[in-house]
């Protein structure tokens, strides 16, 4: 039984063998495109920098942030083959950590505001921050998946749709969080008192509405697209192999 199926019984358990085979089928699977965009965005970016036009080294660091959700995305689905003593400890700190630094994934779509037209070659320019983009949507979509699906397959398709919209939307007020309120996601570990008064603050001002609805609902959308798009090819692979 493979645990990414969505008709799952809500009262049926994960399995070692079950969580072994979504670690190295699903997990490995999701890797491979991941590493591929990533790859691309970096080689277009050294290219540009060894053609003698320095700049837009931060997305290199960028870049970075949005692989960590991921990785520990399979590092809980490493832990749900354990006990569930060890599942729990490792999916309370881990989990948290996913949480905080998922929006680091789409907020390379936000980086396209770093394009200026006709320096270099504005083609070369747009393609480079798009294909960043693409690979932090990637890293973002597939870290959602396993996480949707690790929640589909211990609790339930309810519990695991909850999980991906309340991710989702999270995910957009982040976003928004860092790119108008300068805040990181360490910041909210090292500086907490002063994010919430800045949330406090922000959702207290009705003229900020606009631009946060507008913002996270887009960020949100996009992402929610891209896990809709995933689990459908998904379902459609399941068919044909059937």
């Amino acid at each position: 039984m493979q645990i990414w199926h969505h008709e799952m019984q809500e009262d049926e358990l994960l399995t070692s063998e079950d969580t072994m085979n979504f670690f190295k089928s699903t997990g490995a699977r999701l890797f491979i495109p991941c590493f591929a965009s990533s790859s691309l965005a970096v080689g277009m970016l050294v290219g540009r920098n060894l053609m003698g036009h320095q700049g837009y080294i931060f997305l290199i660091w960028n870049l970075f942030l949005a692989w960590l959700p991921y990785l520990a995305t399979l590092w809980m689905a490493w832990a749900a083959q354990r006990s569930r003593i060890n599942f729990w400890l490792t999916i309370v700190p881990v989990g948290s950590l996913w949480l905080l630094f998922l929006p680091n994934a789409p907020y390379l779509l936000t980086d396209l505001i770093h394009f200026r037209g006709m320096h270099f070659v504005w083609w070369y320019d747009s393609s480079m921050l798009f294909s960043f983009a693409w690979a932090g949507i990637m890293l973002g979509v597939a870290s959602l998946y396993i996480i949707g699906e690790l929640s589909t397959a211990r609790y339930g398709w309810l519990v695991g749709w909850g999980v991906v919209l309340a991710t989702v939307s999270l995910s957009g007020l982040g976003v928004y969080v860092g790119r108008f309120l300068r805040w990181n996601s360490w910041d909210a570990i090292m500086r907490p008192r002063i994010i919430l008064h800045d949330l406090v603050n922000l959702f207290s001002d009705p003229s900020t509405y606009p631009r946060l609805l507008g913002v996270s609902g887009l960020i949100a959308c996009v992402m929610l697209v891209g896990y809709l798009t995933i689990i459908s090819i998904q379902g459609e692979r399941e068919r044909m192999c059937s």
